[in-house]
């Protein structure tokens, strides 16, 4: 035996060697884990994954476990990173891995999203960055598992007021006041306002419904000088735009 080896080992009480902690073979997971700050620090976040860029959120609340393997149970449960961001709570809970922490913190970075996104569309005129506001409300409404019925209020510059849900509803309802919105518009000293809604179906395609009820609030806005610049319907598969459509 080397002195060197010597120095670091020794002999257990049955007269066995032993090897020093030190010298340990680390976790497989450990030198997975440097391996992948490495690459994003030196590559840029570009370079990894969507379940890497998981796995990097997850290490951060899950410091002595391979995380990989939960980050792959996350991408299979809802299909993509946007919808692990929008998924309720009580949905991350049922993957095996995710505790209340790592839930909390997952729908706390899908709150920074969405306030970067309104930060974003808030700073300039919203019909001058129209493909931010339309990245946003998909963002927002594309994995709504009910009927989410939203209202964007602009003031005469056309910048952003506030993004409100005036309905909540099911799977395919959500009631909508159009004196509610009138009333809120006043309240709120909107010029003009940008109606939003989903279809949990997945399907943008407006229906009879929607084109009715947008021109119900259309009528309902007309004597207040309050104008409907679009009704955005968004679904998994794009949004739709009423005007664009020919729809106003």
């Amino acid at each position: 035996m080397s002195s060197e080896v010597s120095s670091a080992n020794g002999l257990n009480e049955a007269g066995g060697l032993f090897i020093a902690p030190a010298l340990a073979d680390k976790p497989h997971w450990q030198g997975h884990r440097d391996r992948l700050r490495t690459k994003l620090l030196n590559r840029g976040a570009g370079a990894l994954d969507d379940y890497e860029i998981l796995e990097v959120l997850l290490m951060a609340f899950i410091p002595r476990r391979d995380v990989k393997p939960i980050a792959k149970a996350l991408e299979r449960k809802f299909g993509c990173l946007s919808a692990i961001l929008a998924a309720p709570a009580e949905d991350l809970l049922k993957v095996p891995g995710v505790g209340e922490t790592v839930a909390a913190y997952i729908k706390a970075i899908a709150e920074l999203h969405s306030r970067a996104a309104r930060e974003e569309i808030k700073a300039r005129e919203i019909i001058s960055s129209w493909s931010a506001l339309v990245a946003y409300v998909r963002r927002e409404l594309q994995h709504e598992k009910r009927e989410q019925f939203r209202v964007i209020f602009l003031d005469r510059k056309n910048q952003l007021i506030v993004d409100e849900i005036m309905g909540h509803g099911t799977v395919d309802h959500a009631p909508v006041y159009p004196r509610e919105i009138a009333r809120r518009a006043l309240e709120l000293q909107a010029s003009s306002l940008i109606l939003v809604h989903n279809h949990p179906s997945g399907d943008p395609k407006p229906s009879r419904a929607d084109i009715s009820i947008t021109r119900e609030i259309i009528d309902v806005l007309g004597p207040f000088d309050i104008s409907v610049h679009d009704h955005l319907v968004v679904g998994t598969s794009g949004v739709v735009s009423f005007r664009t459509s020919g729809l106003i």
